[in-house]
């Protein structure tokens, strides 16, 4: 990477941007999404944020920590415990609620807001952890290649961004349900993943600072991603009560994310 990792890491970051804005532009198209659709690209994103987390973020970082040992999973361990924390303490302070929550309950602290500003935010705390996992996944590969492919995180960003597709769907339809016209629903639907290039920047401009932190940063940004995987997309996938769709769309995802990057890591 000849400009360094911050440059590709915006880049990669405004891509997955463009996409979960195609993904979101569906709403001109339909009147509604097809819910075993929705189900199952839920279950998708899943797949592809939990097989990304381990191939792309755990994998190499447990390789990075060789040094340590016997006791090389400690770094990689408590990058994960602190990402998990991170995300619980703002998960508890924002306030937003999940497409799949009961009418007049949501999380965080109590204001004063519509319920479409409640959803965008729910959908831009998703899309944080994903820009984080870019940035740290190109600093990593800019510092460390001997432990990380130089397109490994072609790999992650192809992967996220492949997700967001069905992931700005997901998000605009229900903006538009809770009485948002198709422009302003479009426009909260894309704008949740601007989020994703702002923290792939941070993401690659912190770990490029703390190069010895490595498989610190990179477990946190795989417990970032876990934890959304878990407190969101899962429940929400499931919330039809058709298990059988959204595992079928895990396990592509899974497996999708996989094949990319063994290919090209």
């Amino acid at each position: 990477m000849e400009y360094g990792p911050v440059v590709p890491a915006f880049l990669a970051g405004v891509m997955t941007w463009a996409l979960t804005a195609l993904g979101a532009s569906t709403v001109f198209l339909f009147k509604s999404a097809p819910t075993k659709l929705n189900y199952l690209t839920l279950g998708f994103a899943a797949g592809v944020m939990t097989s990304a987390s381990f191939w792309s973020l755990i994998l190499p970082a447990l390789e990075m920590s060789e040094t340590f040992h016997e006791f090389k999973w400690l770094p990689v361990s408590l990058g994960f415990v602190i990402g998990v924390f991170f995300l619980r303490i703002v998960d508890y302070f924002l306030p937003h609620i999940h497409p799949y929550f009961k009418e007049g309950s949501y999380e965080g602290l109590r204001v004063d807001l519509k319920k479409y500003t409640l959803l965008f935010l729910a959908m831009t705390l998703h899309n944080i952890p994903e820009g984080l996992a870019i940035g740290v996944s190109y600093a990593a590969s800019f510092l460390d290649p001997s432990n990380l492919s130089h397109y490994s995180p072609y790999a992650l960003a192809f992967g996220i961004g492949l997700q967001n597709l069905p992931e700005g769907m997901a998000v605009t339809f229900p903006l538009r349900k809770s009485g948002l016209s198709n422009f302003r629903s479009f426009l909260y639907g894309q704008f949740s993943g601007a989020v994703e290039p702002v923290f792939a920047l941070i993401g690659a401009i912190a770990t490029s600072f703390f190069s010895s932190a490595l498989p610190y940063v990179m477990g946190f940004a795989a417990g970032t991603m876990i934890y959304v995987v878990i407190e969101d997309l899962i429940p929400e996938s499931q919330s039809g009560g058709n298990t059988d769709i959204p595992t079928l769309g895990f396990m592509t995802g899974f497996l999708l994310m996989m094949i990319l990057d063994l290919s090209l890591g």
